[in-house]
């Protein structure tokens, strides 16, 4: 069976529908590295070529950059069939971890120095597939205009291949296109949060060619376990044969061409089962039903 893929933006490289994100292979709570390869591999076996990460993807600014290290080192060691020439890495900077904690930094000279610094971490050999800036500005401390300058450079000297956002509305995606080229949007998408769909980025995204990457599609950390009490849910993965969170992420799908759902794992039972929905089509009932229905 073909793996369902779509493109990457306006770009001729093709994703995969589903991605892997490799917050919970870095964070605190991370198994240990051995393990966590051990889920690399498995997903690039799974056919899976879209693996999300972040400088930040660590325990605190003297573990900068662990995630990208950990998934140079899996690619770097894995023996398995798939043509590691087709991962997309997809790393984002703008945050700091100061003991443990999440702030964003966008000050021009660090995200220049946090480009490179990502770029050695994933092997400084070729541009990063795609780098994502991790948040819009809460302030006006620095303009969007400022904050791009660098990474325009950084395409300009193939530290990067292709832009992306995070966290950005409508109005701010449209001024980053003036600075450069953006080909994705990250923002949450999930049955706990919708406003994708009501703050008109998705419908934007659909519009204008870009791939909207949707993060924490369970839930977060918080709230996943909630899913699997969900009477619904339960009713539909009893009807498909299948989790609940299998059920939630084929609905995510149904949303939209453009949606890559790219849930977290930390075992390779959670890789394995987040690459059957996109094989699993809900009927329409099903999915409207799912839409009319009241997640706290």
């Amino acid at each position: 069976m073909e793996i369902p893929t779509v493109h990457l933006g306006h770009t001729d490289v093709r994703i995969t529908r589903i991605g892997l994100g490799s917050m919970p292979l870095s964070i605190y709570g991370r198994p240990i590295q051995e393990n966590a390869i051990n889920v690399i591999h498995r997903t690039l076996d799974l056919g899976i070529t879209l693996i999300d990460t972040a400088d930040a993807y660590c325990l605190d600014e003297n573990d900068k950059n662990y995630s990208e290290l950990l998934i140079y080192e899996a690619l770097r060691t894995y023996q398995g069939p798939a043509n590691i020439n087709h991962i997309i890495i997809a790393t984002k900077g703008g945050l700091v971890r100061p003991g443990g904690a999440w702030q964003t930094d966008l000050n021009p000279s660090r995200l220049r120095q946090a480009i490179r610094k990502s770029y050695e971490s994933l092997g400084g050999q070729s541009p990063i597939p795609l780098w994502q800036i991790h948040n819009c500005p809460q302030d006006d401390k620095y303009t969007l205009k400022e904050i791009f300058e660098p990474i325009r450079e950084a395409v300009e000297l193939k530290l990067i291949q292709y832009v992306g956002v995070s966290n950005f509305s409508v109005e701010q995606i449209q001024e980053a296109q003036t600075y450069v080229e953006i080909q994705s949007v990250q923002n949450v998408f999930s049955l706990f949060k919708r406003q994708a769909e009501t703050d008109g980025v998705l419908k934007y995204c659909e519009d204008n060619g870009l791939t909207f990457l949707a993060y924490s599609p369970m839930g977060g950390r918080r709230k996943h376990k909630k899913l699997n009490k969900e009477k619904l849910l339960i009713n539909l993965a009893q009807k498909y044969q299948c989790s609940t969170y299998c059920v939630v992420l084929a609905w995510i799908l149904s949303k939209s061409k453009c949606i890559v759902p790219i849930p977290g794992a930390s075992k390779i039972t959670s890789i394995e089962d987040s690459v059957k929905a996109m094989y699993l089509h809900l009927e329409q009932d099903d999915i409207q039903l799912i839409n009319n229905y009241k997640f706290a």
